[in-house]
């Protein structure tokens, strides 16, 4: 059996109401839910959350509600713990998993045809620990990260020799070779990646050692408003009404 877990709590302190924040029509949750509904290789859909607006939605759409532990419902909670506590909880209602596909509610850029790509992957490849939606960011690279000192002036994040002889760098966006982001779209796991989940590499341990990287374009999580263009230009390229159409899902937007 291969179950999806979305989570997604109340109280956002950086964009209040971030996940039910309606994007074309549609509440930001939904998209997620969607397209692992419509997933060919997705058996079951689960969300961990402690918000009655997506309660609300998830039973609209078929979605089945884990309530999440008021612990792992604070601004200091990690992710990583509440997909632990609901694929715990996804095991103790179902059984034993082949593999967990794990999404957050407010990331929008995910697509049925993904998920069920990243499933093949790991089927071919018994050796990944994970399947992984990442973007290039070249822009982004840690080459052009900078941190304030205690001077208040800016000073390089990471020492360029990190980079190889510093010498070949230069402005040029590309010229560090291209940087990928795990972009919060989709990560599909294998029960041992939770069930060990310290022996995962940082910063999303939940990913395991062995990552194999699922390709696309602009992806991104919305933690603040300005984002929520990006994610509308991503639908606007990638989302497939027909999708909803599948399964029965509501498109009513909260």
């Amino acid at each position: 059996m291969i179950s999806a877990l979305l989570i997604g709590r109340k109280g956002s302190q950086g964009f209040p109401g971030k996940n039910t924040y309606p994007i074309l029509g549609k509440p930001l949750s939904f998209y997620p839910m969607n397209a692992a509904q419509n997933a060919e290789l997705a058996d079951k859909v689960f969300i961990s959350t402690d918000c009655e607006q997506l309660m609300a939605l998830a039973k609209e759409n078929g979605v089945e509600i884990i309530e999440r532990p008021k612990e792992l419902a604070t601004s200091k909670a990690l992710g990583e713990h509440a997909f632990v506590h609901g694929y715990k909880e996804i095991v103790n209602r179902e059984g034993k998993q082949e593999l967990i596909i794990l999404l957050h509610c407010n990331s929008a850029t995910v697509t049925p045809e993904m998920i069920d790509e990243g499933i093949k992957a790991l089927r071919k490849n018994p050796s990944y620990d994970s399947a992984v939606s990442v973007s290039k960011y070249n822009m982004w690279s840690p080459l052009r990260a900078r941190k304030i000192g205690k001077d208040g002036l800016l000073h390089p994040f990471v020492p360029f020799e990190v980079f190889g002889d510093p010498k070949t760098l230069n402005c040029d966006r590309d010229s560090q070779g291209d940087v990928y982001y795990a972009d919060m779209g989709l990560s599909i796991v294998r029960p041992k990646c939770l069930d060990h989940i310290e022996e995962g590499l940082l910063p999303q341990k939940w990913m395991g050692q062995k990552i194999y990287p699922l390709i696309q374009e602009a992806g991104c999580d919305v933690d603040y408003e300005f984002q929520i263009l990006q994610t509308e230009y991503w639908l606007k390229k990638n989302y497939k009404d027909g999708w909803s159409k599948k399964k029965g899902l509501t498109q009513a937007a909260k």
